[in-house]
């Protein structure tokens, strides 16, 4: 079982490498190949920074292509951060920016009424589970877990939504559709929590 880590603009790739091998994953790879990423059998795509960089790191690493490719032919994707916002259609964050275009929706940024909520949104959280999902049922119902983000995805169609969390009002924080799952949280900074996560996708059969 070959996971491979798709090295889009550097950021906290190794620790999500060293999570998943904690979690069971036998075969590794961190890259930027475009054909590493074609021949994967599971495909993880970490993001940390601003979306317009990380939708540029594609392009200029011409892994657009391949990353549509392995979504449409089952292979189970897990998305981190900007991993999950990059699939949305657009970002306002330096934008509006074109995201893939795989999910339906909008990334926008926080705007709470008050004053002592701070953007970015920045450390532990609670997450409710909105729909039952067999890698979100790994996380535990009001479990908390890490974010680091300014930006949060509405999408389109709320049947997607896996998990929500609060921050100035309720936010998307995990969605399914078909073999992408895809966190707006840090499962690698999650202890035991994320690492229950990445076990349940290291285990997942694809589609």
């Amino acid at each position: 079982m070959r996971v491979v880590i798709v090295d889009v603009c550097g950021g906290n790739l190794r620790s999500v490498e060293k999570a998943v091998a904690t979690a069971g994953g036998q075969a590794v790879v961190v890259t930027r190949d475009p054909d590493a990423v074609r021949k994967a059998d599971k495909v993880i795509v970490p993001g940390q920074g601003a979306f317009g960089a990380f939708t540029r790191g594609l392009a200029e690493r011409s892994l657009e292509a391949p990353l549509r490719e392995v979504i449409t032919r089952g292979t189970p994707y897990l998305g981190i951060c900007l991993g999950l916002q990059v699939l949305f259609d657009e970002s306002e964050e330096q934008g509006p920016q074109r995201g893939l275009g795989l999910v339906p929706g909008r990334v926008v940024r926080f705007r709470p009424a008050a004053h002592a909520l701070k953007v970015p949104h920045m450390g532990w959280n609670q997450v409710r589970r909105v729909a039952a999902d067999p890698l979100g049922d790994a996380v535990p119902d009001g479990a908390h877990v890490y974010f680091v983000h300014s930006y949060h995805v509405v999408p389109a169609d709320r049947r997607v939504a896996v998990m929500d969390s609060e921050h100035g009002g309720a936010f998307c924080a995990a969605i399914r559709k078909d073999n992408v799952f895809a966190v707006q949280f840090h499962p690698e900074k999650s202890q035991q929590v994320g690492l229950g996560l990445l076990e349940a996708f290291v285990r997942e059969k694809a589609s």
